[in-house]
Parts: structure tokens; sequence; C-alpha cells
């Protein structure tokens, strides 16, 4: 499999916006991918990447490049397509993005999920995050990778 990440761009970003969960996902990513391309344009911290399987865009994730006052480098958002669940995909864009992080010298990553949302939940454990703390914060459980 080979999956990448890459950068939105004129040719990809509205391919993006045609990306869709499926439909009883919608409460776990409520926000259309067109909504963090347009947000991304004002938060100077975010960044977008695009996940590619073999050349097909499968997926798209936001994070922060620096780190909160905390040292803390978050993930705001990951989504796979409808199309493209259940096959690995998620976990693999994961393994490259912590890459990433490593390679900008990040010590923590952190990232929420809602408590409903086992599959999200056991995938991140299974990449090494553990939970912050046993509070519910907005709606999320926050998870943290340690990496230095």
């Amino acid at each position: 499999m080979g999956i990448e990440l890459k950068q939105v761009s004129i040719e990809n970003w509205y391919d993006c916006t045609k990306l869709k969960v499926k439909k009883e996902q919608l409460n776990v990513f409520p926000a259309p991918i067109v909504y963090w391309i347009a947000e991304s344009k004002y938060v100077d911290d975010f960044e977008l990447r695009v996940i590619y399987c073999d050349d097909n865009l499968i997926g798209f994730l936001v994070f922060c490049k620096k780190p909160d006052s905390d040292g803390n480098h978050w993930i705001p958002a990951i989504m796979i397509d409808e199309n493209h669940q259940g096959k690995g995909y998620g976990k693999a864009a994961m393994k490259q993005l912590i890459e990433l992080f490593e390679s900008m010298d990040a010590k923590r990553i952190m990232i929420g999920h809602r408590p409903s949302n086992i599959i999200a939940g056991e995938m991140y454990e299974s990449l090494g995050f553990k939970k912050a703390s046993e509070e519910i914060i907005d709606g999320e459980i926050i998870r943290l990778l340690q990496l230095h």
C-alpha cells in the first residue's frame, strides 16, 4: 500500500471537498473539508495534507506545525473517505504523520476523538497514544503520544 501525504494544492483542493464519511459518522466529523481549507487561510498554524494511496485521493488531515504553550502538537482532524475505510489507510497515514512530526523534532502529539468512536481510539492506542486524562474534554477523549 503506497500511502503518501501531499500538500493541498490548486490541483487537488476541489477533489478534497468531495471526500465524505459514512452517514453514521457525520456526528464525529461534522465539519466539511471545505471548512478546514477555508480556516487554514486564517489560522496560521494549520497544515493540511491530502492522503493518497497509489495516486488515488482517499483522505484528508489537519495538523498544527507549531506546538501550543505546553509543547503539544495537535492533530485537529483526520478522515478517510467512506469508500476507503477499513483498509488500514488511516493507520498508515498516521504513521507517516508521526514520522513528519519526528522530523520536525516534535516532542508530544495530541489528538482527540469522541468516546463513541471506538475504532479511532483503538487505532490511536495501537500507535502508542495514551489517554491524557480520564476526563472528557469538549466531548472528546484526549490522547497523547510522547515522542522523545
